[in-house]
C-alpha cells in the first residue's frame, strides 16, 4: 500500500507539472483566461523509514564476487567515507593519498575537505587503478567520444585508456540493480542511502554527535537530524538494557 501511495503521489504530481506549465502558456498566448489548475495541490509522496540500509546487507553487496571491482569498491567507498556520490564520483587519482588512506574533495560548498576509508577500501583502489597516476577514478565502461555533442571535458577522460569518467546516471542505475533483490520493496537502494547507512550505523554503534558531524562534514549539527533516526529498534534495545529488572543478577 505505502509503494502504491508513493507511486500515485508521484504520478498526480508529475501531471500537475505537466498542466501547470501548459496552461502558464495558454494563458500567455491569451488561449485560456483562467488557470483551471490554480486550486490543485501537489500532493505529499509517502517517506520510507527504511533509508539506512542494514550492514549484513551492505556486507553481501560489497562482497559478492558477482559484481565488477569497479562498483563493489565504489560502493564501499561510498561508505567508508559517508562522502556524497558527486564528491566522490569526481575523484581524480591525483587526489587520492593512499598512504594515509583519504582523499582530497570537492564539497558541497566549495570547500576543499578529505574523507577518509578503512583497510579493505585500501586493498582495493590499488587494483582498480593498475599503475595509473592520473585521470578520474572511476572509468565508465566505453572509451569517450573524441569529438561531437557527447564529448567529454578533457579533465573527465583517462589519458591512458581513453575511457570517460563514470556518470552519477550510471553508478545510481548499477547500484539499484544490485541491490534490487536484497531491497524488501524490490526497488533497489540509491547510492545516497550509502551515505545515510554509514552515519546511522555509526550512530548506532554510539558515536557522538560532533564525532559524526566530523565524518560527515556537516557545517551545522541539525542537519544531521534526518541521518541519525535510530528508529523502534534502538529504543527497544536501550528500554531492554535500562531495566532494572535485567540488572539485577542471581548470586
Amino acid at each position: 500500500m505505502e509503494r502504491w501511495t508513493t507511486a500515485a503521489a508521484a504520478t498526480w504530481n508529475r501531471h500537475l507539472s505537466a498542466l501547470v506549465s501548459f496552461t502558464t502558456w495558454a494563458q500567455r498566448q491569451d488561449l485560456l483566461a483562467t488557470n483551471p489548475a490554480r486550486r490543485l495541490e501537489r500532493r505529499k509522496s509517502a517517506r520510507r523509514g527504511d533509508r539506512a540500509i542494514p550492514a549484513t546487507r551492505l556486507d553481501k553487496l560489497f562482497t559478492d564476487p558477482a559484481h565488477a571491482l569497479r562498483e563493489r569498491l565504489l560502493w564501499r567507498l561510498l561508505y567508508d567515507t559517508a562522502a556524497r556520490a558527486e564528491e566522490i564520483l569526481t575523484l581524480n587519482v591525483e587526489d587520492l593519498d593512499l598512504e594515509f588512506r583519504r582523499a582530497r574533495v570537492v564539497s558541497k560548498g566549495g570547500a576543499i575537505e578529505y574523507v577518509h576509508w578503512a583497510t579493505t577500501t585500501a586493498r582495493l583502489l590499488p587494483r582498480l587503478l593498475a599503475g595509473r597516476t592520473c585521470g578520474p577514478v572511476f572509468l565508465a565502461d566505453r572509451r569517450a567520444p573524441s569529438s561531437g555533442r557527447r564529448a567529454p571535458a578533457s579533465g573527465d577522460v583517462c589519458p591512458v585508456t581513453g575511457r570517460g569518467r563514470l556518470s552519477y546516471p550510471r553508478a545510481e542505475y548499477l547500484f539499484k540493480t544490485a541491490s534490487a533483490e536484497l531491497d524488501p520493496h524490490r526497488q533497489g537502494w540509491t547510492l545516497h542511502q550509502l551515505r545515510h547507512s554509514a552515519l546511522q550505523h555509526l550512530a548506532q554503534a554510539g558515536r557522538t554527535a560532533p564525532e559524526l558531524q566530523a565524518k560527515s562534514r556537516h557545517q551545522h549539527l541539525a542537519s544531521l537530524g534526518r541521518y541519525v533516526h535510530l528508529g523502534e529498534e534502538t529504543s527497544a534495545r536501550k528500554t531492554a538494557d535500562a531495566d532494572p529488572i535485567r540488572r539485577r543478577r542471581p548470586r
